[in-house]
């Protein structure tokens, strides 16, 4: 049999299928969709142990994969291939760009299983999977629609450096829409606002005076003690008698599920099962009390977040872990 040949060029590279081994740049890397397609024991190198899986970090603690620096170019050639979110700098040959977070929406994103899927022979199981997702998560959005008697407002929204902004990231707006809500951002003027101002500061709260669900996406390095009080501090409310959200108890972050207080599973397992995530809108924007939340957690309520750990691995993870699939009438 003749040799097969492997390219690599500014624009052309090629690699044997399925690969044999391959790595991964774990900064902000979605591993849950290696873990859909049940190619974790072909995991074995990472460059960093910032995940939010717990079977990754239980193989990580195992020795099954080993943590190679992502500089390291020389150490990075001994895997078939080395997937990356970062395209920035220079590429060994058998780099592969994987980018779900380049998408508009968050269906997109979980489409790029389709990618991952073909380095291993397993388009059918990628497809099985997104298609799974996919009708789920149409399936709660149509359901969200039917039963909304009003759309609640909702504001998505960070602060950094003083400022509040709301959020124009496409794949969020779209979440709301499909959870049944309406966003802010189609009635404002401006998007962000200096509370060190008082005109902005004052505009900020007669905004926030129409609202009744936010979700504060705002970075912190200890989510742990990010509640309440903290975001009440940081925009400046002493008088809450006019903000609905408070008086309803609907004030969410997407940090509940966190590894090492950093790293956070809305970065992985909510790319991967976006049905997950529209669930949880649906319950932040018409509470039933009956079902538990996987990313979303209510800080107005006191919610806490769930520390993953690799003991939290409670399955063989050489086999392919099932998507979510949550009751849904249509």
């Amino acid at each position: 049999m003749a040799a097969r040949t492997k390219y690599c060029t500014s624009r052309l590279k090629s690699f044997v299928v399925p690969l044999s081994n391959y790595s991964a740049d774990t900064y902000r890397f979605p591993v849950s969709f290696f873990e859909l397609l049940g190619l974790l024991v072909n995991m074995k190198g990472m460059t960093s142990d910032a995940v939010a899986s717990e079977c990754v970090l239980k193989l990580l603690e195992e020795g099954e994969i080993k943590l190679v620096g992502r500089n390291e170019s020389q150490q990075l050639t001994q895997f078939a291939a080395h997937f990356t979110v970062e395209t920035d700098g220079a590429q060994g040959c058998n780099f592969a760009n994987f980018m779900p977070f380049g998408e508009q929406t968050s269906l997109q994103r979980a489409e790029w299983i389709k990618f991952l899927g073909v380095f291993a022979n397993l388009e059918t199981r990628a497809n099985e999977v997104y298609s799974s997702v996919k009708e789920n998560y149409l399936c709660l959005a149509r359901a969200a629609a039917s039963k909304a008697k009003f759309k609640p407002v909702v504001a998505w929204m960070g602060y950094y450096d003083g400022i509040w902004t709301f959020t124009n990231d496409s794949y969020k707006l779209q979440f709301i829409e499909d959870a049944g809500g309406e966003n802010i951002d189609k009635s404002i003027n401006k998007i962000s606002y200096n509370i060190s101002s008082p005109d902005d500061l004052e505009a900020l709260h007669a905004i926030l005076c129409t609202v009744d669900v936010i979700v504060d996406e705002t970075y912190t390095l200890d989510p742990a003690s990010y509640n309440k009080s903290t975001f009440l501090e940081n925009i400046g409310i002493e008088d809450s008698s006019c903000f609905a959200f408070l008086s309803n108890q609907s004030l969410w972050r997407f940090d509940r599920r966190v590894q090492n207080s950093t790293v956070l599973d809305w970065d992985d397992g909510a790319v991967s099962q976006p049905q997950l995530v529209l669930a949880d809108l649906i319950e932040a924007l018409f509470p039933t009390g009956n079902y538990t939340t996987t990313f979303f957690r209510n800080i107005a309520k006191g919610e806490g977040i769930i520390s993953i750990s690799a003991n939290m691995c409670d399955r063989n993870a050489s086999t392919p872990l099932e998507p979510t699939m949550l009751a849904c009438q249509s």
